[in-house]
């Protein structure tokens, strides 16, 4: 017994350490999706005094706050092609440098219909980085980590919304029209930091592969990689993936095929083999019910919502507001920790779970105050405390998650396209959420709303329980044999994953295995 445990002590094999050149990379990228949560952290107090200053009405309010995540399409649908031909770095620069443009014109907006303007300039800056940030990190993580990296958007989305908060409780004080100028002008601070350190960090390996660089993605690889074996075993299934011959060599070689994105389009959406179908299927729905389950109502209105259920100075509505922020941002690390060692799944599922229940119980809190003549200590802090329930659970899973599994299961020449269209249905989700909200709950009550969002919550926990499969711990390549398999509970058995390298090409081009 004791020579048999000394035999698996030698054998046990070890989990590689964090790749740190990997974290770097990815938490450069990923600092980008600071320019969307601060918009929307910071758009939330804002608007309490751009309502007063401006003399906006209910309507105006809601087109206002809610119409970025549209004009976001802009970005995300341009985004897919704009990384193919320029590569993901760079158009990282660009997000940020439209978005410094739009956060400056909202800061020095003299009227609604300026403000306006710069909410479009912006709202372009951040459909661009919501779809490349997570594409660029995933394609540069190694298997062990990807989803403890892919993470970080949301983990630097829901920073930024702390930092939104936190700026508007910091201008309050000032005079009203120049509070709100000053929160949305410093939103152009970030991106000059971001553009300079974006810069210093290296091109997708993936990316450049599909240029013919092989040379410059193997020295990435080997430092992104946990060991020179996965090294170069991801760079022969990015070669096959990408239609190169696993015997070329060479710094530079001829890609056999398109490789600016040419074409992806037709293959996503008008041709796709039923694994592509399902992939898409997939992206779409993650996406959808991410935004769909209320996140926007309860982040973009938390002073309303909390002005209903009983706090009515604008300093404590804001104070209030901030210990969402570090609600969502705690829970956010935390999940950030737990994606490689519980999986997608068990995390998605239990996120679901819990956002419903916080959900009705939000409801239920709220439809209680309304119909009471007298002020229900009980019933404020159910509000209260469902509503940090409620950023938890979501944080903890569907927030991450999101951006992981959909910038981890194309494959490699659908990736970046096949992404922006999971962004696309998340902005106008999110738009449409932000856009009606008040005119929702002016229609059902807003207890009524909150129960929508949880009927919302519990259906898509019966979608993923039943349709989606688990990715941890698979390289991008073996993730496409899992949309190969009717069966999506179960991944496929170790032996068959030897043969997803040779399969994903297939995928890749365009034809069915």
């Amino acid at each position: 017994m004791e020579r048999e445990g000394d035999y698996e002590r030698q054998n046990r094999v070890e989990k590689p350490q964090r790749n740190k050149y990997a974290l770097a990379c990815a938490t450069l990228a990923s600092m980008t999706s600071i320019l969307l949560g601060y918009d929307i952290g910071v758009m939330s107090g804002a608007i309490l005094f751009i309502k007063d200053d401006l003399h906006i009405n209910d309507v105006e309010v809601e087109i206002l706050v809610g119409s970025l995540n549209i004009f976001s399409l802009i970005g995300s649908a341009a985004a897919g092609r704009t990384s193919d031909y320029i590569g993901r770095r760079y158009t990282i620069v660009f997000a940020g440098g439209i978005f410094f443009v739009g956060a400056l014109m909202m800061g020095f907006a003299p009227n609604y219909a300026f403000l306006m303007a710069g909410r479009v300039v912006a709202g372009i800056g951040v459909g661009y980085a919501l779809m490349i940030a997570p594409v660029y990190t995933a394609e540069v993580a190694p298997a062990s980590s990807r989803g403890f990296l892919t993470s970080f958007p949301e983990v630097f989305i829901n920073l930024g919304i702390l930092l939104g908060y936190v700026s508007n409780y910091v201008f309050a004080r000032l005079p009203e029209d120049l509070s709100w100028r000053l929160m949305l002008g410093v939103g152009a601070i970030p991106p000059v930091f971001l553009a300079v350190g974006v810069l210093a960090m290296p091109e997708s390996p993936r990316w450049l592969v599909l240029q013919g660089r092989l040379g410059a993605a193997k020295k990435i690889l080997l430092k992104t990689s946990d060991s020179p074996d996965e090294a170069q075993r991801r760079l022969s299934e990015i070669k096959v993936a990408a239609g190169i011959p696993e015997n070329a060599d060479g710094e530079v070689v001829s890609v056999p095929k398109h490789h600016h994105g040419e074409g992806v389009w037709k293959e996503l959406l008008l041709r796709p083999t039923p694994a592509v179908r399902r992939m898409l299927i997939a992206a779409v729905a993650i996406h959808f019910f991410q935004q769909a389950s209320g996140i926007d109502a309860v982040v973009l209105y938390s002073p309303r919502v909390f002005e209903k259920a009983g706090i009515k100075e604008k300093s404590k509505l804001l104070g209030a507001t901030v210990g969402v922020g570090l609600t969502k941002t705690t829970f956010i690390l935390v999940a950030t920790f737990l994606l490689d060692r519980l999986g997608r799944r068990p995390l998605l599922l239990s996120s679901l779970g819990g956002m419903a229940v916080s959900l009705f119980g939000l409801g239920f809190g709220l439809t209680m105050i309304a119909h009471s003549d007298e002020k229900l200590v009980w019933a404020v802090g159910l509000c209260i405390t469902t509503i940090l329930l409620y950023v938890a659970f979501f944080s903890i899973g569907m927030g991450p998650i999101t951006w992981v599994y959909t910038s981890e299961i194309f494959p490699l020449r659908l990736r970046a396209q096949g992404a922006s269209i999971g962004v696309a249905v998340n902005r106008v989700i999110s738009g449409v959420i932000g856009m009606t909200f008040i005119s929702v709950y002016n229609a059902i009550t807003i207890g009524g709303s909150f129960f929508l969002y949880s009927g919302v919550s519990l259906l898509a926990f019966l979608f993923f329980f039943f349709f989606l499969p688990e990715t941890k711990g698979r390289t991008l390549e073996e993730v496409v044999e899992l949309f190969e398999k009717k069966t999506t509970a179960r991944p496929p058995p170790q032996h068959e994953v030897g043969g997803a390298a040779s399969r994903s090409i297939e995928l890749a081009n365009g034809h069915s295995t």
